[in-house]
Formats: structure tokens, sequence, C-alpha cells
């Protein structure tokens, strides 16, 4: 890595600071913590293989207000690392945005989650595939730890495909053009072009963040990948999804969680109604909330029946505050 030095906070806004030195790295690793210590260790021992073949790489850790250790572990295993404190929980966008602004501008920007392990070779792969005229996100096939295929491709949210998905479930998509989750398992052994897919590992290059400028801090957590993707697509860019680069993904809290996977239901409604009219949005917000009714009808599934509450009861976004 080059020769950065641990930022300390200070008087700047989010009371980050950050040494800028140069010369620029090739490539800015961004990581956004919050309570992550059990799986920061296992991250930064993947790193150096994960980016063989680069020269000059940094990475940059933003921490969301952890209340573990999480930022002594980064400045212990990893004293290289640019590590900004961003005093309290602002998001995973506000996290992805303070990580970028604290480095020179580099070729592009590699975001990874702390429960992400990417496989050797990686970057180099994702950067190969940016070199490509049009690409400007490109993301790996992201696997479980016991190697079972993450289905991380998505298409863009409409008000058929939201209908699909609440009376066929995941079959929908397996049907070309239904569901929003791409979950047809062949689709997933070629290199392909997709509208967007999931933020766990995804590489933007420094022409699309330039073009698209930052991250929606507003969606806190949850739609923010989707929102840079769409918007990036806006602009003539594609996402170009690499199976030959591979990450483990160790993720899926917000799918047992009540009040996250409430976030994740209202963000989507209201990603759509930023892009929609008014009639499609309500058909839209109708479709989830069907959706979200009949998964709350199976045993077990609170989550469901939570998102279908908030649904039900909030008209605005949902509450931005600490997890």
């Amino acid at each position: 890595m080059v020769g950065w030095r641990q930022s300390t906070p200070g008087g700047t806004a989010g009371g980050v600071e950050a040494m800028r030195v140069h010369p620029a790295p090739e490539l800015t690793v961004a990581v956004v913590t919050w309570n992550s210590a059990g799986h920061l260790p296992g991250l930064l021992a993947a790193l150096p293989a994960a980016l063989s073949g680069l020269t000059r790489w940094q990475l940059v850790v933003a921490d969301n207000g952890s209340s573990d250790d999480s930022r002594e572990l980064v400045a212990k295993l990893a004293p290289d690392t640019v590590l900004l404190a961003l005093g309290g929980n602002l998001g995973f966008a506000a996290g992805v945005n303070a990580a970028i602004a604290a480095c020179p501008p580099s070729r592009a920007v590699l975001i990874l989650n702390p429960d992400v392990r990417p496989a050797e070779g990686m970057a180099a792969r994702l950067l190969e595939a940016l070199g490509e005229p049009g690409n400007g996100i490109a993301v790996p096939r992201l696997v479980s730890s016991d190697g079972r295929l993450h289905y991380s491709l998505r298409r863009e949210p409409t008000v058929s495909r939201m209908v699909s998905q609440a009376l066929l479930g995941r079959m929908a998509g397996r049907l070309s053009a239904l569901g929003e989750v791409v979950s047809d398992p062949a689709f997933y052994e070629r290199p392909c072009t997709v509208d967007w897919a999931t933020g766990a590992a995804m590489m933007v290059s420094r022409s699309c963040m330039d073009a698209v400028g930052p991250w929606d801090e507003s969606f806190f957590l949850y739609s923010e990948e989707t929102d840079f993707a769409l918007r990036s697509r806006d602009r003539g860019f594609r996402t170009r999804y690499v199976p030959q680069a591979v990450a483990v993904h160790l993720g899926g809290d917000s799918m047992y969680s009540q009040r996250l996977w409430s976030i994740l239901t209202l963000n989507r409604v209201r990603l759509f109604t930023r892009r929609h009219g008014p009639v499609r949005s309500a058909a839209f917000r109708a479709a989830v909330i069907v959706n979200e009714g009949l998964r709350s009808l199976l045993p077990g599934r609170h989550e469901h029946r939570a998102a279908l509450r908030a649904l039900l009861v909030t008209t605005h976004r949902p509450e931005q505050t600490s997890l």
C-alpha cells in the first residue's frame, strides 16, 4: 500500500480528517464498518491475495460509530489503513462517500462489506471489466461459505415484476424478465450486463463516479446501491457481472431481522416513487403490500409481518436512526 497514515477525528464535517498524500492509488478499497470486529480479521487477511497484481492500492475504513473494537482491530492488523471515525451511525451510503472523499482520485473504488471474503485475483478481474467501454460498475460472483451461489443479480423494479414476485415468489426470477431477483443458476455462468446487483462487493470506475455523483445518503441502509446503479445507467454506464471474479459473502441478516427487512421494504417503495409518477408508484406500493401480506401468512415469517405493518402506517421514508 502507499504511504498513508491513520486519520483521527477533527474539525471537519462528521468529525473526519484524512491526510491526502500522493501518488494516488490505482485502486481505493472502501469498507464501511459498524460493530464489525467479528468480520474484519477475515476480510483483512483476504485482501492481499484478492488485490494481487495491483501495484498501488489503498484501504479506507469508514467506521459508523462502532461500540466494539472495530477501529482498534483495523489499526492493529492494517496500520497503513486510512481509518475514518464518523462519530455515529450515518448509514452505509455516508460511509462510502466519506471513504471515497478521503483518497486522491484513483482509477476505481472497490466497495466491500466487512463480511465479504474476496477470492484471489478478484480485483484485477473486475478492473479488466471496467476497462471495456461503457462499463461503469463491475460485480463478482457471490457465494456462501460452503460454495452455494448467492442470487445477487437484479432487474429493475417494475409493477409487473413485483406482482409476479407476489404470486410466484422466487420462481418468478427463473422466468425471463418476470422477476426482479435473477434466480436462474444458468444466468450466473457467463458475463452479462444487469440493471443492478447487491452492493456487498462492487467496483466503480472513476468516470462513473464523477458522472453520477455521491451515493444518496437519505437511504441510510438498503436501496442505496440500487439507486446508484440505476442513476449510472441513466448516464450511459453499464453494470457488468464478472463470474470469473469470486467473493464469499457471509451476510443475510436482513432476511431474519424484522427492523432491517422493514427498512429494506420501505426503501424499495421510496426509490420506485422517486423514479416514477404517482399512478405507477401507487400500483407498485400496492403490489409490495400484497407481496408482504401473502408472505406474512406463512409460519414464522415475522419479518414480513413487520414490513406489512410498516407499509400500512408509513407514508414517508423510514426513520433514519442508528441500528
